[in-house]
């Protein structure tokens, strides 16, 4: 329970839905959240979709002390045991260190799109619909 499943079976999940949803209704863009978070992400994904285009990269930032208040406070209601604040700083910290690398690589390219997600929802939507 618990275990991160290996980057090439993510991928071709990832295949699979996106090959369906073009067979089924014509899409040819595709918005994957949480996806690449490592380099094996990124292997894996150009060892199976070499083919596809990635346009851009988006990268919401927000203080790590908001993220705190909107985790705790979802926790409140949520139901997950996850949602504590020792939980969330490691979980911040992780993300942090884990990830930074991989936006960084997909900043020599010029394909990040980095949005302030400190902002109200519909200003952040507003902000992710014009690209």
């Amino acid at each position: 329970m618990g275990a991160i499943v290996p980057a090439a079976i993510t991928v071709s999940l990832l295949r699979n839905a996106m090959e369906a949803e073009y067979e089924n209704r014509g899409c040819t863009k595709f918005l994957i959240d949480g996806f690449p978070r490592s380099e094996g992400n990124i292997t894996a994904w150009n060892s199976t979709m070499a083919k596809h285009h990635i346009e851009f990269v988006l990268n919401f930032v927000c203080p790590e002390e908001i993220l705190i208040g909107r985790l705790l406070e979802r926790g409140q209601t949520s139901g997950r045991n996850d949602d504590q604040i020792d939980v969330i700083r490691k979980r911040f910290h992780t993300f942090q260190k884990e990830c930074k690398p991989i936006v960084e690589m997909y900043e020599k390219d010029n394909k990040v799109r980095t949005i302030a997600s400190d902002q109200p929802i519909e200003d952040v939507y507003n902000e992710v619909a014009t690209l």
